[in-house]
């Protein structure tokens, strides 16, 4: 695999995703805060290469100024979203293929959650970071966006390879489980992925990244067949208790 990533968790649910290549050099996703992206970035040689957002929201760019000033990394975001990021290096907009460490990253539109986001899927490596859009059995609030926004965000990923990584933004899996099954009783493979995820946390682990083909199977948003359905499921998720 030309680069890897691993997940580092940061505030109380957030994760931000360093990416390495080959050849040492690091990047990173949506850096809620700079703590852990300094003490991952030092112990792997110091050096930070390139900043990735895929939207504006604090608790995914807060470590921002932080780095850069330590690092002197480039930053990358969306250009509709440009006036509510940190200062952007590298703007770039859906449907651009761009070099992250050496390696073809595709800029996908992806509205719902906000507007102006963005995810990034590297197709050599079946990476995908897509902020908040789509999490492991959930998908992101819609608090600026549409269902019909969100539907179409999520139809694309779906299309993606079944093995692509999802490297979303929290770790929500054990929350999303409980209402996943509300909706979907009868799949087995959600109620096998649910005890799975609360083995994990009892274990303190990450439940993510998870893949495109794993969410296909027991994601009810990635699952919904219309708008119509997801924006009710969705309703239904934010009155969940």
């Amino acid at each position: 695999m030309p680069i890897t990533v691993t997940a580092l968790p940061c505030l109380s649910d957030n994760y931000t995703w360093l990416l390495r290549a080959p050849d040492g050099r690091l990047a990173i996703c949506d850096p809620g805060e700079a703590g852990p992206v300094i003490a991952a970035v030092d112990a792997a040689g110091g050096t930070l290469d390139l900043i990735l957002l895929t939207h504006h929201h604090g608790d995914h760019v807060a470590g921002v100024p932080d780095l850069v000033a330590r690092y002197g990394s480039k930053v990358m975001g969306a250009k509709a979203d440009a006036h509510r990021l940190p200062p952007l290096d590298v703007i770039v907009e859906p449907g651009q293929t761009v070099d992250v460490l050496g390696v073809p990253a595709e800029v996908l539109a992806s509205d719902g959650h906000t507007r102006g986001h963005i995810a990034f899927h590297f197709p050599e490596c079946a990476i995908l970071l897509c902020g908040d859009t789509l999490f492991s059995l959930g998908c992101g609030r819609l608090l600026e966006g549409t269902a019909a926004e969100m539907f179409d965000s999520l139809q694309l990923l779906a299309a993606l390879p079944a093995e692509t990584l999802v490297c979303c933004g929290h770790e929500y899996t054990e929350s999303n489980a409980r209402f996943a099954v509300t909706v979907e009783p009868g799949n087995t493979a959600l109620r096998s992925r649910a005890d799975e995820v609360t083995a994990l946390r009892a274990e303190g682990k990450p439940t993510v990244p998870t893949t495109i083909g794993q969410e296909l199977a027991t994601n009810p948003f990635l699952r919904a067949k219309d708008v119509e359905t997801l924006a009710r499921i969705r309703t239904a998720k934010d009155n969940f208790r």
